[in-house]
């Protein structure tokens, strides 16, 4: 008697093999998962790996999960037995893992700029990224609040030499923001989001102490919500204090969050664009 396909053969299949792990080693030439920096690894920590472009540049990126790209193929990054050094820079590093460039003199503020949504935002970008921006000449203003963003754009007049970049909460597809930040559009202008109703969610739940933030209800003022649903104190500024004092490092935020102020960075730090 002769049979037919065995029906049950896909599900004999063996799993699929888990990624490759590479070790980190100086010198190593990957991409980022998205396939938007390419560079050899200088440093790596436990946390974190830090490339270095063909120009020059550095961008640190969370070794969890850690996914790169290897001639094209998929990879995990792991900190090797013996971790890379930096190789003839300061082994200091700023709170952002940049390495910390020797102390100069103050710079002069670039004509462009980062605008941020709140002040909570604002203080936040300082902790972490205060050192590199204020060695590159960045300066970090807010906006009060999303509806002011046109009047701000229009206000500031943005050209080749004169970029502004944005970071908004919540943008998402459908979302008041996105909404204002299309009126602006601009070559000029980067208007990036992270998808958090509030920055104080861009902080790990676990650095805070909580399992997760939690879910308010639509409605709700979503600090109060939170406050109340975690048992804290009913004083959102005593809880920002709080939230904000937990912060040590760029691996206490979420890389939702990081890679959009790192975004920020780059464009209005490009070439030809002081």
């Amino acid at each position: 008697m002769e049979y037919g396909t065995d029906v049950l053969a896909a599900q004999r299949q063996p799993p699929r093999p888990e990624l490759p792990q590479i070790a980190a080693q100086r010198g190593l030439v990957v991409e980022d998962a998205a396939g938007e920096f390419c560079g050899a690894v200088v440093v790596c920590e436990k946390d974190a790996v830090t490339l270095e472009d063909r120009h020059g540049k550095w961008r640190v990126f969370p070794l969890d999960p850690g996914i790169f790209l290897l001639d094209g193929k998929p990879v995990r990054l792991v900190r090797p037995s013996q971790p890379a050094a930096p190789a003839g820079r300061a082994a200091g590093r700023t709170a952002s893992g940049s390495i910390a460039a020797p102390q100069s003199r103050a710079k002069v503020a670039r004509a462009s700029r980062i605008y941020v949504e709140g002040r909570h935002d604002a203080e936040l970008v300082e902790k972490i990224w205060g050192d590199d921006l204020r060695e590159v000449g960045v300066v970090v203003e807010y906006l009060g609040g999303i509806d002011d963003l046109p009047a701000i754009v229009a206000d500031f007049s943005p050209g080749p030499v004169r970029r502004l970049g944005v970071l908004v909460d919540h943008l998402v597809d459908g979302s008041k923001e996105t909404k204002i930040a299309a009126r602006v559009a601009s070559p000029h202008v980067l208007i990036v989001g992270h998808p958090y109703i509030d920055v104080w969610a861009a902080v790990k739940p676990s650095v805070v102490g909580i399992r997760a933030w939690p879910q308010v209800p639509r409605g709700q003022p979503w600090k109060e919500g939170v406050l109340h649903a975690i048992g804290w104190p009913e004083n959102t500024g005593a809880a920002w204090q709080r939230i904000l004092g937990s912060v040590k490092s760029f691996a206490d935020l979420e890389p939702a969050f990081l890679g959009r102020v790192e975004e920020l960075i780059d464009f209005v730090t490009e070439p030809g664009s002081a």
